[in-house]
């Protein structure tokens, strides 16, 4: 089946959320040490707006780190969830290092109308349960804000020992109502986040990034499967680095690597599950 006839079949009846994708003016934005690695990809408006077509709402995220040096600003966010609004929800990208997060916050709130928060601890540089973080995330259950937690393993900069999952279960118990996605499904921690997702009513993540490794997500959905986790799972495209569309065909063959083996399969319907989830009324954002 082809991606896009699969895609328009289900958008006919059901909402298609993509739950995490960027976008940026300039490479430079995501500091020195990730710019690098990403000068040659295009993520500017018309690009992300022409992706974004087989789905029928896009979040995307703004990024903040004082310890990178980086910024894609949650005016540059807004002045394009603006421009589309139907189509586009915003995530305001706060640094809880930064001495002015709780005025950035009520700007992106209050003034830009931005929906939820992104944070990364491993490039941020912080640990999860730091004081000023747990203020943060007192501020965003408060507001209704849910928190979607970044990360990069790839960068050298990125503290990987702020990185696992399960460095959020005293935030999930401190703040029940708290609405959070593990982006990537934690990966590396893969099992980390199947555990929390099963602890936490309010703990999410999304698949974004896992979808361009066949055999990896093939193991890390079976695995959500047999944990009795998938209702947890958020479909997300990573872009500008795969598209939605390419995500989407990709989630739909990832028991392809599994024919002819006697390996046991996911369910199809458990797939598409995650492709039509109300991952907004899950969030809060409805």
């Amino acid at each position: 089946m082809e991606v896009g006839g699969a895609a328009c079949a289900i958008r006919c009846e059901f909402m298609i959320v993509d739950c995490h994708t960027q976008i940026w003016d300039s490479s430079a934005r995501l500091g020195a040490h990730v710019a690098a690695s990403a000068h040659a990809v295009h993520a500017d408006w018309p690009r992300h707006y022409e992706a974004a077509h087989p789905v029928d709402r896009t979040i995307v995220l703004g990024f903040k780190s004082r310890y990178l040096g980086a910024e894609i600003s949650n005016q540059y966010i807004a002045d394009y969830v603006r421009k589309h609004s139907t189509k586009v929800v915003g995530f305001a990208g706060i640094d809880p290092t930064d001495a002015e997060w709780l005025t950035d916050l009520k700007i992106a709130h209050g003034d830009l109308g931005l929906k939820g928060v992104t944070i990364s601890p491993s490039m941020q540089n912080f640990h999860p349960a730091d004081t000023r973080a747990l203020d943060l995330y007192d501020e965003c259950a408060r507001r209704g804000m849910p928190i979607l937690v970044e990360h990069n393993h790839r960068y050298p900069p990125a503290k990987l020992e702020f990185a696992r999952p399960t460095l959020f279960d005293e935030v999930a118990r401190e703040f029940p109502q708290l609405r959070i996605v593990i982006a990537h499904m934690g990966f590396p921690w893969i099992d980390e986040t199947l555990v929390m997702l099963a602890k936490h009513p309010h703990i999410y993540a999304d698949v974004a990034g896992l979808l361009r490794h066949p055999w990896l997500s093939y193991n890390a959905l079976l695995k959500a499967y047999e944990y009795g986790v998938m209702s947890k799972l958020l479909f997300g495209s990573d872009f500008p680095h795969r598209s939605p569309a390419a995500c989407i065909e990709a989630l739909y063959h990832i028991n392809q690597v599994a024919a002819g083996t006697g390996l046991p399969i996911v369910p199809r319907e458990q797939l598409r599950g995650i492709v039509e989830r109300d991952a907004l009324g899950l969030l809060g954002l409805e």
